[in-house]
């Protein structure tokens, strides 16, 4: 670097070329609170030698360098004070903004205003500058994903490049998806694009047009997306006012009706809309959400951008007859890797987003579903009931998961009573569901051998080095061909037990000759309910370290199931159908993040949460009323919370993703 000498004024970094006391000002850079000030970085100081800070100006920036980082964190801080000592820079679009707020009233100013100022209305030229103000040189590469993006101010500018392309597509959905994605990376662009599609849709040479209708189109997906800053908002809802009033029965007016509304509605989105999102909003419709009910038909539910899980859980609820079921129901997420509950709060608009998503990777079926989410009376659910099959679909998941812990006999005859729910009697021309659809395929993995290790490859050395090399070549190739013979014969006997076990099952089926499928449902039922965990949600892979030695657990941590029931909660060892440990709702006087249990997810952290909360206040709502003690109360307040509803999550979570409710 170059050696100058740097002068910070109230209001400009200066450089001269010397120290001495005529030397010449060589340059100057204006301070505004606009500007901004990167902090000397560690990677430029280990490529250097040197501590680097950065001014950015509005047309220029400096580059200081110092071989001291006292030094240069001194820089940092002088400066970053002279910008914050600036009153904040308004754009013109902000001085006229506050303008058209101030006149409403008067109709004659605003349209002067409007007349007098082209910025506020609609252009065919490039812009050239942000209509809001943004830092200098604010660089954000915190957005996830491929996209890269250069300053915000840089940013702004080809947005509106895109919204002009806009205009002129034919298929403008790739596009507006583009522009919604890069406004959910940069939250600080949304204020510019509403300012932006408010500009171009202001006075149009040809209102109600092809390219007017398309930025009409994206400003309806904007608000059904983002919420701009309560300057703005006013700003947007006067625009939307004063095109209803221009245009009234007009396309314009009715998405600027349905923005209006949507405005009212909108909180903060995870995802984009998708293509099929876009599309449905374009045309003002509702969106058709599929939910799958094990046991029963799927169904199809009317969604907009802001329906939330527990909308459509209430609704499946009253729909499918459960009101007076005192079990509580959510909606799931289900994938070939994963089931979780869906936060009653969570938008469904960005769970079809994220399943359409994660389909196209997996290339497997991802969907929703409606089940039991807690099991507060298992013992009086109608066997004729729609409920009841729910919970024979649930018990069966279970089972194939290797949740209910029975001998294989066991197993064989709950494979037999699913047969015959399904099939009735024996019948050789009766469909057979694959084996893995009703016997647990950990079962048949069980059988066989442990695999043994791969012998070590031959060592080479000194002169035999390129003999050495074709034996190793020539091993390798054995080797994997010792593999797939290991893994054929694997196979072959996988197929040999498989079949096996298909026909104990059947010949258990042929026994249950005149059963009929309810009897077969009530039987399964009541097998796997002989298990003390029926009813108790199982979190698999728990690793508990306890912390007293008298513990039951064992001293060592150990690879544990955790059972949240309705009325205790208990550790099991995998496999075993006793638990270890079992603690009564009454003995759990507050609960908190885990400290010496270690879960996969940070989501079972949190649905484990929402269970203990729900159940704690079930407990409480059915003790008998008794005389307040002095002091805060142990466990939720039942009677703050409605009916069915899971109680709000303790002020130490984060908020849980779960959500449930039945009547």
């Amino acid at each position: 670097p170059r050696k100058y000498w740097f002068v910070l004024t109230p209001d400009s970094l200066d450089y001269y070329s010397s120290n001495e006391k005529g030397a010449k000002r060589l340059g100057s850079l204006v301070l505004t609170s606009l500007c901004s000030v990167l902090w000397p970085d560690k990677q430029t100081y280990k490529e250097t030698g040197y501590w680097s800070v950065t001014v950015f100006g509005r047309k220029h920036c400096y580059r200081l360098y110092s071989e001291h980082l006292n030094e240069a964190v001194r820089w940092v801080c002088a400066v970053q004070k002279v910008i914050d000592s600036k009153a904040p820079v308004q754009t013109p679009t902000q001085l006229l903004m506050r303008d058209v707020e101030e006149h409403c009233g008067s109709p004659e100013v605003l349209e002067q205003i409007y007349r007098c100022n082209p910025i506020l209305r609609y252009t065919s030229s490039p812009l050239y500058a942000p209509l809001l103000p943004f830092p200098y040189g604010s660089l954000d590469q915190s957005a996830p994903g491929p996209r890269s993006y250069t300053t915000l101010r840089d940013e702004a500018v080809k947005l509106f490049n895109s919204l002009q392309q806009l205009e002129s597509q034919r298929d403008p959905v790739p596009l507006i998806q583009g522009i919604l994605q890069t406004c959910l990376d940069l939250p600080p662009l949304v204020d510019e694009i509403y300012c932006q599609l408010v500009k171009q849709t202001t006075e149009p040479p040809a209102p109600g047009g092809p390219g007017d209708l398309h930025y009409w189109q994206l400003l309806t997906c904007m608000s059904c997306t983002f919420l701009p800053s309560p300057p703005v908002l006013r700003f947007l809802r006067f625009h939307l006012d004063r095109t209803e009033s221009r245009f009234p029965a007009s396309e314009m007016a009715k998405y600027a009706c349905f923005i209006r509304e949507a405005l009212g509605k909108t909180r903060g989105r995870e995802c984009v809309p998708s293509l099929e999102e876009i599309l449905v909003l374009m045309r003002r419709q509702e969106m058709v959400c599929t939910v799958h009910c094990p046991g029963a038909a799927a169904c199809s539910v009317a969604i907009s951008s802001h329906t939330t899980a527990e909308e459509v859980a209430r609704e499946l609820v009253s729909r499918l007859g459960l009101s007076q079921s005192p079990n509580l129901f959510a909606l799931y997420e289900q994938s070939r890797l994963r089931e979780q509950p869906v936060g009653s709060s969570t938008l469904l608009a960005d769970v079809l987003t994220s399943l359409a998503g994660e389909e196209r990777e997996q290339d497997a079926p991802c969907r929703l579903c409606f089940k039991h989410y807690g099991f507060l009376d298992t013992d009086n659910v109608p066997r004729d009931s729609l409920e009841f099959a729910l919970l024979f679909e649930q018990a069966h998941e279970m089972v194939l998961r290797g949740y209910v812990p029975t001998s294989e006999e066991t197993l064989q005859t709950l494979a037999a009573l699913r047969l015959q729910s399904l099939n009735s009697d024996f019948s050789t021309h009766a469909p057979f569901p694959r084996l893995e659809e009703l016997f647990p395929p950990h079962v048949l993995h069980a059988r066989l051998p442990a695999p043994r290790p791969d012998p070590p490859p031959p060592k080479c050395r000194g002169a035999r080095l390129r003999a050495g090399l074709l034996a190793g070549g020539l091993w390798g190739h054995s080797l994997a061909k010792q593999r797939a013979e290991r893994d054929q014969r694997l196979r072959g006997r996988l197929r040999e037990e498989g079949a096996s076990t298909m026909a104990a099952i059947v010949e258990k089926w042929k026994l249950l000759q005149g059963m009929g499928r309810p009897e077969a449902m009530a039987a399964y039922v009541a097998l796997v309910r002989e298990w003390p965990g029926f009813g108790s949600t199982l979190f698999d892979g728990v690793a508990l370290t306890p912390l007293s030695t008298q513990s039951p657990v064992g001293a060592g941590p150990q690879r544990l199931w955790l059972g949240i029931g309705a009325k205790a909660v208990s550790l099991y060892k995998p496999g075993e159908p006793e638990p270890l440990d079992s603690f009564c709702y009454g003995r759990i006087s507050s609960f908190g993040p885990p400290l010496t249990t270690r879960l996969p997810s940070a989501p079972q952290v949190d649905e484990i949460a929402q269970l203990l909360t729900t159940y704690l206040a079930s407990t409480a709502a059915r003790r008998p009323p008794q005389e307040p003690a002095p002091g805060p109360p142990l466990d939720p307040d039942p009677s703050a919370l409605p009916r069915g509803l899971c109680p709000v999550a303790g002020p130490w979570q984060r908020p849980p993703p779960t959500g449930s409710f039945g009547s």
